[in-house]
């Protein structure tokens, strides 16, 4: 159960979030938000594909830790084994409100609830807040994280409009081989449909282009390539029990 709260100096003085890697903190998970913006750098770890909403109709792009609820394949001994993050994973227990007034700042919100969140005596985890109550370089780099996933968010929409308007997105099905001679199928999810993005004429092109929506598709197409490393570390873990 959530329990979502405005972040407050006074109130949450002793807060401390763990930043290591763990089922345990919510890290067993296959999927994370992933924003078109950060596709360059999503792209070098993990395969993108896009999820359509069943109740609203509309897509979003996700990057791909596993292949089944529930599996991380880049969780090892207490680490992220990559580089890069996804922004949505990165800020979590943490999330952006609406501000207090219309022409005010976005707030800090935080999930009280959430395993990273912890007010342990032994220090565990990093503070958020200093003794006088200033915030922390941690604070204040995830307070920059959430404001960049807002405005990427919100940016995105165009992306995704614009997939849908040239009609770039296909269903698709992979069938991943195990090491143990069985196969996993993987379903669900949609990738850009590289037949019609070539059939599309220059003045289609130039406008993708122009709105700056043909690099995160390009990037997107080429994040492909990370199912067979994908694979590669679900066979890892299977010779190794």
């Amino acid at each position: 159960m959530n329990a979502h709260a405005l972040l407050d100096s006074n109130t949450h003085r002793a807060l401390r979030v763990r930043t290591d890697a763990s089922a345990d903190l919510g890290d067993a998970v296959m999927t994370a938000l992933a924003m078109p913006t950060e596709f360059r750098q999503v792209q070098a770890h993990y395969p993108i594909v896009f999820r359509r909403d069943l109740t609203t109709g509309s897509f979003s792009a996700l990057a791909l830790f596993g292949f089944e609820t529930g599996e991380n394949l880049f969780l090892a001994d207490g680490r992220w084994d990559a580089a890069f993050r996804p922004l949505a994973h990165r800020v979590t227990p943490f999330l952006i409100g609406a501000a207090a007034a219309a022409d005010g700042a976005a707030q800090v919100h935080i999930d009280l609830a959430h395993p990273r969140v912890t007010m342990a005596a032994d220090g565990s985890g990093i503070a958020l807040f200093d003794v006088d109550g200033r915030p922390t370089p941690l604070l204040e780099s995830i307070a920059q994280d959430l404001g960049d996933l807002d405005g990427a968010y919100k940016n995105s929409m165009g992306f995704f409009a614009a997939l849908e308007r040239h009609d770039l997105l296909e269903p698709f099905t992979l069938e991943v081989p195990l090491a143990d001679g069985s196969k996993h199928s993987l379903v669900g999810f949609h990738i850009i449909a590289e037949d019609r993005l070539r059939s599309l004429d220059a003045s289609d092109l130039g406008a993708l282009h122009a709105d700056d929506h043909l690099m995160p598709i390009f990037m997107a197409m080429a994040s492909i390539s990370q199912f067979s490393a994908l694979v590669s570390r679900r066979n890892a873990r299977l010779a190794h029990g």
